[in-house]
């Protein structure tokens, strides 16, 4: 797959795990799940849903201003919940990001993420302008 570039905000704890923040191909940018992690690897948040969702969309900021993108470009977003009776929190956190538009959008409630302590996880894709 030559036409495809790995997108890396350069964060450092990230560094000893198989996968890509994103990958653009094209205009396209498909980036993988922001959790509650700052830049140094840290939880942000424990127990608090609102703030582990405000992270999360943090990251995602940071990975797509990495690729040359914003919110703006966002076109889809999934979240994965371990509690899905918090959802109007996380929707209460977005409308903080999403004030003109809303991208398509799909929760799912799941049992666990990768790390304890994490209640959140959201992915989305992008596309950049022309």
């Amino acid at each position: 797959m030559s036409n495809w570039k790995k997108i890396d905000p350069g964060w450092k704890w990230d560094d000893k795990f198989i996968f890509s923040q994103a990958i653009q191909v094209g205009n396209t940018i498909y980036l993988s799940g922001q959790v509650a992690l700052d830049p140094d690897g840290n939880l942000v948040g424990k127990g608090d849903m609102k703030a582990q969702t405000r992270q999360a969309w943090e990251n995602i900021k940071a990975v797509l201003a990495a690729a040359g993108a914003t919110l703006n470009d966002v076109v889809k977003i999934t979240q994965f919940i371990t509690d899905m009776s918090r959802f109007m929190e996380t929707q209460e956190v977005r409308k903080e990001y999403f004030t003109d538009f809303a991208p398509a959008s799909t929760s799912v409630e799941i049992k666990s993420l990768a790390f304890p302590d994490l209640l959140i996880e959201i992915e989305v894709v992008a596309v950049k302008p022309s």
